[in-house]
């Protein structure tokens, strides 16, 4: 007994050792400071900050750096890099290409110039030192990603030029890191340059040659199996991380890239990217804030005055450099004053390549103590800046965005409501992630699936059923957080009960599985897709999805003449902008002369910027034509029409039988809303 009093009083000496014990504080340190925090108008991330100094082992001493949270810190550093290379619109990035490359000279010249001439010259430290520093000035980690994240505004363009700009700098910044080493090492040769410019060429051809192409197959065997999906995500990024290293360069140079080569293979939409995403900002990245935090040494802070005159020109001067490059751009390329500050905010602190570059220097004996510490302060400051101008300018940003929106198109958006009968439950689960990626996200409506279930005695009992076997596709679609809602309606036959349900529910878009092959019976009596499409006058998206839709390399899209005068034409243009821009690829335009003007208006009048290639196409009438255009990864839609319409051709009759013989692709069929239903 007294040996188990002994062992229960050693569990609350401080620091604290019980690995369980350690867990549970830092979890409630997570939960609680963005709330407390939150009270005071600060920051979460600032809040974990703080929570870590006073949590660690230069406050209360309640934890100790261990190589358990070092570890933990790490994944959560490399979560937050990984998430914005999976989060930067690879065509806004494109688009904007020059302006991330100018800001991320700037960014990383204008903090040097800044400060070799102060540390040299005020602070009298040597070239090496000297240099070294001034490089930390101009290195910026993404500390406040996450709140941008968290506003929904990841996709704005300030954003897009600051992500690259960081890439860009912070790879420099490296690669100086390594340059100056090899100088105090005296290992300054040919052969130095060589093998860092081989090693870094290897390490990218590994991760954008050979990556996505054992990602693509591995989605593809693996389609089912969500949870294997996320494992092998998350290898992917430490992988890359340790090639970084090997190659010469920090892990989270790896980790940001690793985010980029598996960019197109996880939608924004999907359950993967939702898992990513929650982990991550639930714990991985909350444990790097705090271990920052638990960096910082206020005994030595509050020591003496040597630490505080260094800090705070560190503070002022880096501060200086990032507020100047990002004033530039913001002039230069016409940003608003909130972009701007945006900018100013992603860039301006200071955390993760600093504290690399600045340990190594120390550990190299290049730098000493009152540098280190300062910089710590450096980080504490920069971070809490950040944080709040980037909240501030995030939140104008949105606002301004809100009030921008045409009434009528966020009107129809809110009003947005999808339909997908099941007719197949085998395809279920694909019909129901390409509804996710197309639907608008300002829609407030449910996505419905709808069993309609034979009007006879049995029929009580086959909608309990159907509830049932539908379940799991309610919970495999809460992982996206969309809400489904299971329906189940009594009919005589599918047709008529999609119809009637269509418009109790006032359902604008209907989404259904491709037509199985048809026998004697349905033959003579017409099959009941066929009997859909002429009963149905909602837009209505017939889609044979075979193949996981993240592996196709673009969208063919064949528009009929006239299409554009059909009433569901807007619709199924911003559909299929919104799956081009979930999944990161192009869209080909096959268009008639008179659409020609209609077409590249519409198209690029989305607010999403999408890269569209147009091309004139004339005969309608062969549907082998379309073979010369149509590649093995193409995802292929045609646009067709009901008998009547305006833009209707003989040839689209009985088109998904057409398709299916001549055709292995991905293939989706629609049909644009005619304006009434037939009764």
């Amino acid at each position: 007994m007294q040996y188990y009093y002994e062992h229960l009083l050693t569990e609350f000496v401080l620091p604290v050792h019980n690995p369980v014990l350690i867990f549970l504080i830092i979890l409630f340190v997570i939960l609680l400071s963005p709330i407390i925090f939150g009270k005071f108008k600060i920051p979460g991330i600032v809040g974990l900050i703080i929570a870590g100094i006073v949590i660690g082992p230069h406050g209360i001493n309640l934890l100790e750096k261990t190589s358990a949270i070092e570890m933990l810190s790490t994944i959560g550093l490399l979560y937050i890099m990984f998430i914005a290379g999976l989060d930067l619109d690879l065509n806004e990035f494109k688009s904007h290409r020059k302006k991330s490359i100018l800001f991320g000279l700037f960014t990383f010249c204008i903090p040097i110039l800044i400060g070799y001439p102060i540390c040299y010259f005020v602070l009298q430290y040597d070239f090496s030192a000297s240099l070294l520093t001034a490089s930390m000035f101009a290195t910026h980690t993404l500390v406040a990603y996450p709140i941008v994240s968290k506003l929904g505004i990841s996709k704005n363009q300030a954003v897009a030029v600051t992500v690259g700009g960081t890439i860009l700098t912070d790879t420099a910044v490296l690669l100086l890191l390594a340059i100056i080493l090899g100088n105090i090492k005296g290992n300054l040769s040919i052969e130095f340059w060589v093998r860092m410019a081989v090693s870094f060429l290897i390490f990218l051809v590994i991760m954008f040659l050979i990556i996505p192409k054992i990602s693509k197959w591995f989605f593809q065997k693996m389609e089912s199996e969500k949870h294997a999906q996320y494992i092998f995500v998350l290898s992917i990024v430490f992988f890359a991380a340790f090639l970084s290293e090997i190659a010469g360069l920090e892990p989270i140079i790896g980790a940001f890239i690793a985010g980029l080569a598996l960019n197109r293979l996880v939608p924004n939409s999907s359950p993967l990217m939702n898992r990513i995403e929650f982990i991550g900002n639930s714990l991985f990245i909350p444990f790097f804030l705090v271990s920052v935090g638990m960096l910082v040494d206020l005994h030595v802070v509050f020591g003496g005055s040597g630490v505080w005159i260094v800090a705070s020109i560190l503070i002022f001067f880096a501060m200086l450099g990032k507020w100047i490059a990002a004033t530039l751009v913001r002039y230069i390329f016409s940003f608003s004053k909130a972009q701007g500050q945006l900018i100013f905010g992603l860039s301006s602190s200071h955390a993760a390549a600093t504290l690399a570059v600045i340990l190594v220097g120390y550990k190299s004996g290049i730098i000493d103590e009152n540098i280190l510490n300062a910089t710590i302060l450096l980080i504490l400051v920069s971070c809490l800046t950040a944080s709040i101008i980037t909240e501030r300018a995030g939140k104008v940003i949105l606002e301004n965005s809100d009030t921008e929106k045409n009434d009528l198109n966020f009107q129809q958006a809110s009003s947005e409501h999808i339909l997908v009968p099941v007719v197949n439950i085998l395809n279920l689960e694909k019909l129901l992630e390409f509804a996710i990626l197309i639907r608008g996200r300002k829609s407030h409506n449910p996505i419905t699936m709808l069993s309609v279930v034979p009007n006879n005695e049995e029929a009580e009992a086959n909608i309990v059923e159907s509830h049932k076997r539908l379940e799991k596709f309610v919970h495999q679609a809460a992982a996206t957080e969309v809400t489904i809602n299971v329906i189940a309606a009594i009919d005589h036959n599918p047709a008529s009960g999609i119809s009637r349900t269509s418009r109790e529910l006032m359902m604008n878009i209907i989404i259904i599985g491709w037509p199985r092959k048809t026998g004697i019976i349905e033959k003579i009596t017409g099959d009941k897709v066929n009997s859909i499409v002429n009963i149905v006058d909602k837009n209505l998206f017939i889609c044979r999805i075979e193949k996981p839709l993240v592996t196709h390399k673009k969208i063919c899209v064949f528009v009929p003449p006239f299409a554009e005068k059909e009433i569901g034409f807007l619709t199924w243009v911003e559909k299929l902008a919104n799956l081009s821009h979930e999944l990161h690829i192009p869209l080909n335009i096959y268009f008639n002369k008179s659409s020609k003007e209609i077409l590249r208006n519409t198209f690029r009048g989305q607010q999403t910027r999408l890269t569209i290639h147009f091309q004139e196409f004339m005969d309608w009438e062969k549907l082998d034509t379309f073979q010369d255009i149509i590649k093995r990864d193409d995802l292929v839609v045609i646009v067709s029409s009901r008998k009547g319409s305006v833009s209707y051709m003989s040839i689209m009759e009985k088109i998904t039988f057409k398709l299916e013989a001549r055709f292995e692709n991905n293939i989706i069929v629609i049909y644009p809303q005619r304006g009434y239903d037939k009764l």
